[in-house]
C-alpha cells in the first residue's frame, strides 16, 4: 500500500470531531476504568499562541481552499484563517471551522471548490482525482501542490511551501516550523509501541511500519515503533503471528479506529493482541483521527502529550 493510498484510506472515515484552541498545556485523559487507556483529543492540543498574530502579505491570496493534509492548520498559524473559504476533512481548528468541507477523504469535488470562487487552492500528492484538479486549473484558479509530511523533518519544507504560496515571510515560516517540530524525547530504551490502523466496519486491520508517519511521532515521544524496528512497510495486514512476535508494550490507535472495533474490549479480542504485554495489560493510547498524522503546527505539542501518555501507560 502506498503512503498516498494509505492516507486516503485513513481519512475516509475521519471527520466529525471538534477542536479547541486554548492556552492550556497538552494533556491526555482517561477513557476507561479498566487498564491503562489514554485518549488525546484535538481539544487537548492547543495551537501555539505565538502564531496567531501573523498574517500573509497584502499581495497574497484572498480566498484559499486548503485540500492538503494538515495545511489548513498551517494557514491558521500564519494568521490566514479569514482567507480560508474551503477545507479538507483534516483541517478542523476552530478558527477555520466555518469554512465548508469540500472533500471526502482526499476526493475533491471541483464544482464545490469552484463555487467558493477561490484564487488559490492548496493540494498535495494525495489530493484526487486528477480530473477535478485539472478542471479547477482550467477555470483559471491557481493550484499549488505542497509537499506531504510523514516525519517531523518534513514539516519545514511543507511550511515553507505554504508560506511562499500565500506570501508569508520566510522568518514566519521558520518560526511556525520550529514550533511545530517542538522537542524530541527520543531514547533507545523507551517503551515498545505498535501503531494499529483499524476500521472494524470494513475488516481493515493494519500494523504501521517504517514511513507510516506514526513511527516518527512514536520515536520523538520516546518510544520504539515495533513495526518500523522490524522493517515492516508503512502499513501491512495484521496477523496474530506477526503481532505476537512484535510484543509491544503499548498500542497506539486512532480514536475512530478504536471505536470501530468496539473499544478496548474489542481491540484486545483481535487475534494476537491479547498475547502481547500491551493487550494483556490493556495499555492503549488513542489519538483523534484528524490530529495524529496531520504534521501541522500542533505536532510539537502532540509529541509532548504522547510522551506524557507513554509515561502513564508504559
Amino acid at each position: 500500500m502506498t503512503l498516498a493510498a494509505a492516507l486516503a484510506s485513513l481519512l475516509a472515515a475521519c471527520g466529525g470531531m471538534t477542536a479547541q484552541e486554548s492556552a492550556s498545556s497538552p494533556g491526555a485523559t482517561d477513557t476507561a476504568s479498566r487498564g491503562s487507556v489514554r485518549t488525546i483529543t484535538s481539544a487537548d492540543i492547543s495551537m501555539p499562541t505565538s502564531s496567531a498574530s501573523r498574517g500573509p502579505s497584502s499581495a497574497g491570496a484572498k480566498r484559499i481552499v486548503s485540500l492538503a493534509t494538515g495545511v489548513g492548520e498551517t494557514l491558521a498559524a500564519f494568521g490566514a484563517s479569514e482567507q480560508v473559504v474551503g477545507r479538507d476533512e483534516t483541517s478542523n481548528v476552530p478558527s477555520i471551522s466555518g469554512a465548508p468541507i469540500v472533500t471526502k477523504a482526499h476526493a475533491v469535488s471541483a464544482e464545490r471548490v469552484l463555487a467558493l470562487k477561490p484564487d488559490l487552492v492548496l493540494v498535495d500528492a494525495s489530493t484526487s482525482p486528477p480530473e477535478a484538479l485539472d478542471q479547477i486549473r482550467a477555470a483559471g484558479v491557481r493550484v499549488v501542490e505542497v509537499p506531504e509530511a510523514w516525519t517531523l523533518a518534513d514539516i519545514g519544507p511543507r511550511t515553507a511551501a505554504v508560506a511562499a504560496a500565500i506570501g508569508a515571510s520566510t522568518a514566519d515560516a521558520d518560526k511556525v516550523a520550529a514550533e511545530a517540530t517542538g522537542r524530541s524525547f527520543a531514547t533507545p530504551n523507551g517503551p515498545r509501541v505498535a501503531f494499529l490502523y483499524l476500521r472494524g466496519t470494513s475488516a481493515v486491520y493494519l500494523i504501521g511500519g517504517k514511513g507510516s508517519g506514526a513511527d516518527a511521532l512514536i520515536e520523538a515521544a520516546g518510544g520504539t515503533d515495533v513495526g518500523a524496528a522490524a522493517g515492516l512497510d508503512p502499513f501491512v495486514p495484521l496477523t496474530p503471528e506477526a503481532f505476537a512476535t512484535l510484543q509491544p508494550d503499548v498500542v497506539l490507535v486512532m480514536t475512530k479506529g478504536l471505536e470501530s472495533v468496539g473499544g478496548v474490549d474489542g481491540l484486545v479480542s483481535l487475534p494476537g493482541v491479547a498475547q502481547t504485554p500491551a493487550g494483556a495489560n490493556r495499555r492503549v493510547i488513542a489519538v483523534d483521527d484528524t490530529l495524529l498524522l496531520s504534521f501541522g503546527p500542533r505536532t510539537g505539542r502532540l509529541v509532548e502529550a504522547l510522551h506524557s501518555a507513554l509515561s502513564d501507560v508504559g
